[in-house]
């Protein structure tokens, strides 16, 4: 009959899904732990057996075999070692004695704490190697439990964590939900073996294919690249490595079905798959499915590349918020840029017009220049000798001496002509005869010898224009015609011609204090009331 201990001992085997040796020796290292804490078996190396048969649990003391004995405690001699064990030897450990089965109270929660110790790093030992190589597959999961930032899964043997970077944008996860994630990383930490899941990765799509394709599976049809935004559309290049297989007609499947249920799998992610071209002009223009392009321009020198496409498709190719463009992009590797056909008509005869000008540019300075080569003469160069800078002082004063020195020059320059002119203004009046000259006529002829001759100009002849007289003015100007109530507000009207205001201040104020002939001292009729009409 089974023992007790044993049946715990299995139970806990099947509960922590680990081996039954694995427990049996976390059992006993716990036991012996729990040995030496003893007061009996203080400071000696305790070695404990259990019979997983009859549950039997042997602690036997071991000492370590020696030539001489220095430290009885831990040491035994050959000769006793040999005594004990026949095939003892030197530097081994022998059982020299046998302790009772039994443990207080202390013991035993110590034995409990390492045996739970034991088997949670067995668990993860087991767990990082069944996984280590197996990153990259595809595993189907349940969730466990949904955090603000994590959602962990359960993937049998162990717990997974799908990080917020690797959630899908438009799926909402809730707890016992299954699904297919890929294993992207498994790493010890010192919290144990950290599993890392993803729906994001681009390895998660090719995977599903190949479970859902069988040419992909064995090779027959290959996936060279694969662009993906995450739940919302990806792009597939496929490629056949057989003659006569479809590739694309072999990922569709017959109705879609097999690519449907990889759509279904990823939420109703779109999925693009198009055939994959050695020739890169030709690979771009697939890749900008579902466009029709009519001619893609490659630059290999910048991986630039010109696709141009009809006006009414132009929306179509760059795709919803750029996203085909984009994808395309990703696929090929090659940065695509899209034009209609208009754009790109413009953009060729802008270019030829600007190959024209630089031709014509090139042409007028070969003939204006025939033979620049032989034209080309090494002439010397001058240089000028360095003058030293002059002081802003000194610089100032020679200014204002040279700015003397020329006033002083052209006054000198300027004697002489102001001596002839004063002879020639005495001239006259050395002719004119002692008694005649007055002092009123030597001032006269001085005045007329200095003022320069000018000559006189003719004055302007002013034209008479004659004007209207009052009395060709119309008589009808001068009286104003009464105006009506309901005449135009633009017209000018006098205060007697308004009606109301008749009679000037004095007759609206006899109106207002009711003073006018009449009941109504405003000077109005009153409507009379008729008789009251009869509703029909």
């Amino acid at each position: 009959m089974k023992s007790d201990f044993l049946i715990a001992l299995t139970q806990l085997a099947a509960e922590r899904n680990l081996p039954r040796e694995i427990v049996l020796s976390a059992i006993e290292a716990a036991l012996a732990s729990a040995y030496r804490r003893d007061s009996v078996a203080t400071g000696q190396d305790i070695s404990v057996k259990l019979d997983p048969g009859s549950g039997e649990v042997t602690v036997d003391i071991l000492k370590n075999v020696v030539e001489e004995v220095t430290d009885e405690v831990t040491e035994v001699s050959l000769a006793d070692a040999l005594a004990l064990d026949p095939s003892a030897k030197l530097g081994e450990m022998v059982a020299t004695e046998t302790l009772p089965h039994s443990s207080g109270r202390i013991a035993a929660q110590t034995a409990k704490q390492v045996v739970m110790q034991r088997l949670r790093e067995a668990e993860r030992e087991l767990v990082y190697e069944e996984y280590k190589d197996r990153v990259g597959e595809v595993f189907a999961v349940r969730i466990q439990r949904v955090e603000p930032r994590v959602v962990v899964v359960d993937m049998g043997r162990g717990e997974a964590v799908m990080p917020h970077s690797e959630q899908m944008p438009n799926e909402r996860y809730r707890q016992g939900q299954r699904m297919k994630v890929l294993l992207q990383t498994v790493e010890r930490s010192p919290m144990g073996t950290e599993i890392i899941v993803s729906r994001t990765d681009k390895n998660l799509l090719k995977r599903l294919f190949e479970m859902e394709v069988p040419e992909i599976y064995n090779g027959a049809v290959e996936i060279v690249t694969i662009a993906r935004e995450a739940g919302f559309r990806s792009k597939v290049g496929v490629r056949a490595r057989q003659d006569g297989v479809d590739p694309i007609g072999s990922c569709v499947g017959l109705r879609g079905v097999r690519i449907q249920n990889i759509v279904n799998e990823l939420q109703g992610e779109k999925i693009d798959v198009l055939e994959w071209n050695a020739d890169t002009a030709r690979f771009i223009a697939n890749a900008l499915n579902p466009a029709v392009v009519v001619r893609v321009e490659l630059d290999p020198t910048t991986q630039a590349a010109i696709a141009v496409v009809p006006d009414r498709q132009l929306s179509l190719a760059i795709g919803k918020e750029g996203q085909n463009a984009r994808l395309a992009a990703k696929l090929t590797g090659w940065n695509v840029d899209i034009k209609s056909a208009t754009e790109a008509e413009a953009m060729g005869e802008e270019r030829a017009k600007i190959q024209a000008e630089a031709a014509a540019v090139a042409a007028d300075a070969k003939a204006a220049d025939p033979e620049p080569a032989e034209a080309l003469v090494e002439e010397p160069i001058a240089v000028e000798p360095e003058v030293p800078e002059i002081p802003e002082e000194i610089a100032a004063t020679v200014e204002t001496v040279e700015q003397e020195t020329a006033v002083e020059e052209s006054a000198v320059e300027l004697a002489p002509a102001i001596e002839e002119a004063i002879a020639e203004a005495i001239e006259p009046v050395a002719e004119v005869e002692e008694d005649e000259l007055t002092p009123e006529a030597l001032e006269q002829l001085t005045a007329d010898a200095m003022e320069p001759d000018l000559e006189e100009e003719p004055e302007p002849e002013v034209q008479e224009v004659e004007q209207p007289s009052l009395r060709d003015v119309p008589d009808g100007i001068w009286s104003v015609p009464k105006v009506s109530a309901g005449a135009d507000p633009g017209v000018i009207r006098f205060a007697e011609d308004i009606t109301g205001l008749s009679g000037g201040v004095t007759a609206r104020r006899a109106r207002r204090t009711g003073n006018t002939e009449g009941d109504n001292p405003r000077g109005r009729k009153r409507k009379s009331r008729g008789a009251p009409r009869r509703r029909r």
